[in-house]
């Protein structure tokens, strides 16, 4: 039944305008347009009017297209009295709608705000056309600052690498400062990257806040056995991103769980790892690790519960995270626009929450009073405890 939902659904977004206007039955005091970028792939599913998949649906769409529902929802229940909110939908992966060309169209000129789940080229071009024409560019689901400068109008939500490793070092400077912490890595320029962000947080005035020993595993994982203190709680930092490396120490350290007392904090990305899914293997089994997170939803609140109730009875069918990420955002910039109407942009950089999320945007990068930040930034996180495929939040 999902499945044939969404097909009537895409094949309605193809057929129809992708201006959506909301509460047309009012009278305006003001009127606000956001465009919103996401890849659906229109042009790879149909050819002509005619449906490619036969009854399959194609699973690279998917995503894009439920954030586009969860947006839909937002918009469908939240009121806006005496505003206009018109919504623009422009798929990023059609010939017509890529981003050069509906820059160079000026397509996105008159927008009021711009919400993007796009990545690598079109996140640099979308924020050079943000700062040209002073529209604010949200990027959802991009976790880089993409070498971006000098752009207050760049609002990334989804928090970078850096930020993650400043939560992580906040953490244990605030309640494992005695503890006996240990960075482990192994070779690559990623794993430099991580190295260099907690050695520069650490080493702010050139005394350490912290001591923090290195160990570099590449291939003998049994070493880090050597680097444990059976006196005190070690605290290891998986400094890697590789999935392979998190199984190797994961399976190292619950070897020595008898004689020495770890805690595991992993990278972002570790959440979601295949290997400690709901098949995780008995060699990976009841051994927790920690990571951070700008996005964790129990779906058990009431507004997940709304929106649960709303997208069966829209799509018929349940929703996956993209659809709540599609709605939280649409939501909480839909309301920070009503009830900022005339300085909206401005309000930006406010903490934001009733959602199941919780945003808090602050400049990073440059921060010189004089200078413009390089970009605003999501530096809300959750510490997540996973084992044997479950998660919860958790503070440790």
């Amino acid at each position: 039944m999902l499945k044939f939902t969404l097909l009537i659904f895409l094949s309605l977004f193809i057929n129809t305008s992708t201006n959506a206007q909301y509460n047309t039955n009012v009278n305006y005091d003001k009127k606000h347009t956001i465009g919103l970028l996401v890849p659906l792939y229109l042009d790879s599913i149909y050819k002509g009017n005619n449906y490619r998949y036969g009854k399959k649906f194609p699973r690279f769409t998917l995503q894009g297209l439920e954030f586009i529902q969860g947006a839909n929802i937002a918009m469908d229940s939240f009121p806006l009295e005496g505003h206009l909110v018109e919504t623009f939908v422009y798929d990023t992966k059609s010939t017509k709608s890529k981003i050069d060309s509906l820059i160079f169209y000026h397509r996105l000129d008159s927008l009021d705000l711009l919400i993007g789940a796009v990545k690598d080229e079109e996140v640099n071009s979308l924020a050079e056309f943000a700062k040209d024409h002073r529209i604010p560019f949200v990027s959802v689901t991009y976790p880089n600052d993409a070498g971006i400068k000098n752009n207050p109008y760049y609002i990334i939500v989804n928090p970078t690498l850096k930020t993650h490793c400043e939560s992580i070092f906040s953490l244990l400077l605030q309640n494992h400062s005695n503890d006996h912490i240990v960075l482990v890595r192994k070779s690559g320029s990623q794993e430099d990257r991580v190295e260099d962000y907690f050695k520069n947080i650490n080493y702010q005035d050139s005394i350490p806040l912290l001591h923090i020993n290195t160990v570099l595993m590449d291939s003998n994982s049994n070493l880090i056995e050597k680097y444990l203190d059976s006196t005190k709680k070690n605290i290891i930092i998986g400094g890697s991103l590789d999935e392979d490396f998190a199984q190797n120490l994961v399976s190292a350290l619950k070897k020595d769980t008898v004689k020495y007392h770890s805690i595991l904090i992993g990278m972002p990305n570790w959440g979601g790892f295949n290997s400690f899914g709901k098949n995780i293997k008995n060699g990976l089994r009841d051994f927790p690790f920690y990571y951070t997170t700008y996005y964790f939803n129990e779906k058990n609140d009431s507004i997940s519960k709304a929106i649960q109730y709303a997208y069966m009875k829209k799509y018929k069918g349940y929703p996956g995270d993209f659809a709540y990420k599609g709605f939280e955002i649409m939501y909480a910039f839909s309301r920070l626009i009503k009830e900022n109407s005339d300085d909206y942009f401005n309000n930006i950089m406010k903490e934001h929450s009733g959602t199941f999320s919780h945003f808090k945007f602050l400049s990073s990068g440059n921060e010189s009073p004089i200078d413009e930040p390089d970009y605003y930034e999501n530096k809300h996180l959750f510490f997540i405890k996973k084992i044997n495929g479950k998660t919860s939040k958790s503070d440790f």
